[in-house]
């Protein structure tokens, strides 16, 4: 199994397109609801009755909690939800069927027992939205009978119709039994994925699911083992992957990002997010787009770049925060104008990173030119290097060796200007900005497997290519679009 990280991955543009497969599709979903309250207040004082402060309240609110968030997700990006599980005979109960009620894009089929109270988290904030108290009601052993066989009926009728399945275990007694189970087999002969978000220490109730997605301290406790270290990490995840049958895994590690350990291998998401407000409900965000992009037959790997810029747009907001299409496509957007400023560095930063790829067995490519009004000959050309390689390095000339190479009048843009062009393309990994007349001394520094020039160039003329062979690289001539250089379209610009 070997580990990577994506540079050069699919831009996230077509990302974002992919998002347009969210509308209209079908969800069952089956899990532990339970109500969030959040109330909001001033604190002026210390209470006489003890050192605590008190809240003096000023605003309240209730959403829906647990399972019932990943409704909300799934709602907000476009699906229609079949929702199963069961609330309590209490007053909790009714409003969490009326929050449902409210929602046009749900069917929810809600056991009501009196067997057992309605899970409420009640949370308590200053009006700057600092987190002071949390207290929760709650009811946590086992389901009866009746209520799993009722649950079990609802759920199995409703799997046929669905595109993908989310079971969401908040550990209140949905999945004591063998529900989780029995609706996995029966999505298995449908050929259904399962997406399941975890508690606990049985994992064995998950067997066989599509995609099971614990977090850093739930795969520690599911699996019985210290998680100090990347290589525990991996070991963990790989052994609870194969204990459970499980198609793959994804472990949310909050601030340090996502890592998907799947069959073709492991890849490691970075966290999006800059800056953390709450992280209340964000994994239920996570399962949310995992199952809009399976249904969607988007890539696993692309279903969890999804997921993750998503988990970014929502642990920036307050409480049981939703992402919308439209959010993660903003974010996407934001992501692709950042990482374009990150592929610009200088010569020192790309060695470090060029050290890291090659340390993960990448090929390196190289190429350069003035690139002053990009166009489909310099397209073509930059597609043919990084199909040659892993990783592609472009050196690009500063304004100065521009001027002194094509005279006055050029560049017609900037270094800065044209750096930002060339970085906001999937098939470049780093640009360089050199001020020589020709890239040699860059050539030196990065000793690339790969050497990329046009074909107007012959052999003998390109630069750094006796050295390049010398220690075993390639160099490559790429075929040329003839009808199109830049010196042409600025011509053709002044007549």
């Amino acid at each position: 199994m070997t580990s990577r990280s994506i540079p050069g991955e699919r831009p996230n543009s077509a990302l974002a397109a992919g998002l347009a497969g969210f509308a209209g599709k079908r969800v069952l979903c089956v899990g532990d609801v339970m109500e969030d309250r959040f109330i909001y207040g001033e604190v002026r004082r210390i209470s006489p009755e003890a050192p605590v402060p008190v809240l003096h309240i000023k605003r309240e609110s209730r959403e829906l909690g647990g399972a019932g968030n990943v409704v909300r997700n799934l709602v907000a990006m476009g699906a229609s939800v079949s929702f199963v599980s069961l609330v309590g005979d209490d007053r909790a109960g009714r409003e969490v069927t009326e929050l449902l009620a409210a929602m046009p894009a749900v069917e929810p089929y809600l056991r009501m027992t009196r067997q057992r109270e309605t899970t409420i988290k009640n949370r308590f904030f200053s009006m700057d939205g600092h987190h002071l108290l949390r207290a929760d009601r709650e009811t946590v052993q086992a389901i009866s009978s009746a209520d799993e066989a009722d649950l079990a009926k609802t759920a199995l009728s409703q799997v046929s119709t669905a595109d993908v399945i989310v079971l969401s275990d908040y550990a209140k007694g949905v999945f004591a039994g063998d529900l989780a189970l029995r609706i996995i087999s029966a999505a298995a002969k449908a050929r259904i994925p399962v997406i399941v978000d975890p508690k606990g220490t049985n994992y064995a109730r998950y067997k066989g699911a599509t995609l099971i997605t614990p977090n850093r301290a739930e795969l520690q406790e599911a699996t019985g083992t210290t998680i100090d270290s990347e290589a525990a990490l991996l070991a963990a995840a790989q052994k609870l992957r194969t204990d459970t049958s499980a198609g793959a895994l994804l472990v949310t590690r909050s601030g340090e990002g996502m890592t998907l350990i799947a069959e073709g291998g492991v890849t490691h998401l970075p966290a999006e997010t800059r800056e953390v407000t709450d992280v209340t409900g964000a994994g239920d965000t996570v399962v949310a787009v995992l199952a809009l992009a399976l249904a969607a037959k988007i890539t696993l790997v692309d279903a969890a770049r999804l997921a993750n810029t998503a988990a970014g747009v929502v642990v920036g907001r307050h409480s049981t925060a939703v992402a919308t299409t439209q959010d993660i496509s903003a974010a996407l957007l934001r992501s692709d104008l950042f990482q374009a400023e990150v592929k610009c560095v200088d010569l020192t930063t790309a060695l470090g990173r060029i050290a890291v790829w090659r340390r993960e067995g990448r090929k390196i490519g190289f190429t350069n030119g003035c690139f002053d009004l990009l166009h489909p000959g310099h397209i073509s050309l930059l597609n043919q290097a990084r199909a040659a390689c892993d990783c592609l390095v472009v050196g690009l000339n500063s304004d100065a060796s521009v001027r002194r190479l094509k005279g006055v009048g050029r560049p017609v843009q900037s270094e800065a200007a044209r750096a930002a062009v060339m970085a906001s393309l999937a098939n470049v990994d780093l640009v360089v900005i050199f001020g020589e007349e020709t890239p040699m001394a860059l050539i030196e520094a990065i000793r690339p497997d790969v050497l990329v020039k046009g074909a107007d160039y012959d052999r003998t003329s390109v630069v750094g290519a006796d050295l390049v062979e010398k220690y075993g690289g390639k160099v490559l001539l790429a075929e040329l679009l003839p009808a199109y250089s830049t010196t042409a379209t600025i011509a053709a610009l002044k007549a």
